[in-house]
């Protein structure tokens, strides 16, 4: 497959290494001959390339993301695939300065800044805003399934009722905005002390932007408060921020629980690690 999206965007390439910490795409670096940098993206599915698409058209001078030199739209066996341009930098870890952290709280206000427009016919990226409730719901229990089989049956009890006790404690949302979904570390490319931009857009949606924050205080906000402090300034600078702290312990419970049950969907031996990090996090909510 990958030959022939080479073949398709007509590139003649130097050599190839696919990227880690991509989960739901497969992407490829690619060095061209003439010492260009690109990126290929073979979404897993029709619908993660077409979300993907859409999320290109919305964002195009509005935020900062890579240029898509090209797409495909795909075949039979392939359900498509983008030519990217490369963003200057690496991607966002915890050693950063105060400096990075207001720009991703900027980067990110930015972001939840767009609104759905009713003129848009979006046929990948869905408005869940008016239903949130419903649509978090329908996520954990999808994940509940696969949950079910890694914890014991006590456990997996403690964790339904305490999801359906903290739901009824959420605040009204905050939206309809554009909520990237996998807003974290690997996702946002620094370089120095500038933000060079966001990527990966499989999983975006129009939405409440309280989902945005639990893997970016995951991996990030939680080492450092001077990070966290400098963050919520930058975002404020753009527009206001929600109570995070208000709403922060629900979604990292429900983060903690759903990713178990992706980590069972993808295999556990291969994740075997994600998978421990959060039982660990889950029992600590639990137990």
């Amino acid at each position: 497959m990958l030959n022939r999206v080479i073949q398709q965007f007509g590139l003649k390439v130097l050599s190839v290494n696919e990227v880690e910490d991509s989960h739901s795409s497969t992407v490829y670096k690619c060095i061209l001959s003439n010492g260009d940098n690109v990126f290929l993206k073979i979404p897993f599915t029709k619908l993660k390339y077409q979300r993907e698409l859409e999320a290109y058209e919305i964002l195009k001078g509005r935020v900062s993301i890579p240029e898509m030199m090209d797409f495909w739209t795909g075949d039979e066996d392939c359900p498509g695939a983008f030519l990217l341009s490369e963003l200057k930098g690496k991607p966002l870890t915890s050693n950063a300065t105060p400096t990075i952290a207001f720009r991703v709280g900027v980067l990110q206000a930015e972001m939840h800044s767009i609104r759905p427009l009713s003129e848009q016919m979006l046929t990948g990226i869905k408005n869940e805003f008016p239903n949130w409730s419903n649509f978090v719901e329908q996520q954990f229990y999808s994940f509940a399934e696969d949950v079910r089989d890694i914890l014991d049956e006590q456990l997996y009890k403690k964790a339904i009722e305490k999801f359906e006790k903290m739901k009824q404690q959420l605040p009204s949302p905050d939206g309809p905005s554009f909520v990237h979904m996998d807003f974290r570390p690997a996702n946002i490319i620094v370089d120095d002390d500038k933000v060079s931009g966001i990527i990966d857009f499989e999983s975006v949606r129009f939405g409440s932007t309280e989902v945005d924050f639990t893997k970016l205080y995951r991996d990030f906000l939680s080492y450092d408060v001077s990070l966290y402090n400098a963050y919520q300034e930058g975002y404020n600078s753009i527009r206001p921020l929600i109570d995070i702290e208000n709403v922060l312990p629900f979604y990292r419970f429900t983060d903690a629980f759903n990713s178990i049950g992706w980590s069972k969907r993808r295999g556990i031996e291969k994740n075997a690690l994600f998978l421990e990090e959060n039982l660990s996090r889950l029992k600590k909510w639990l137990l």
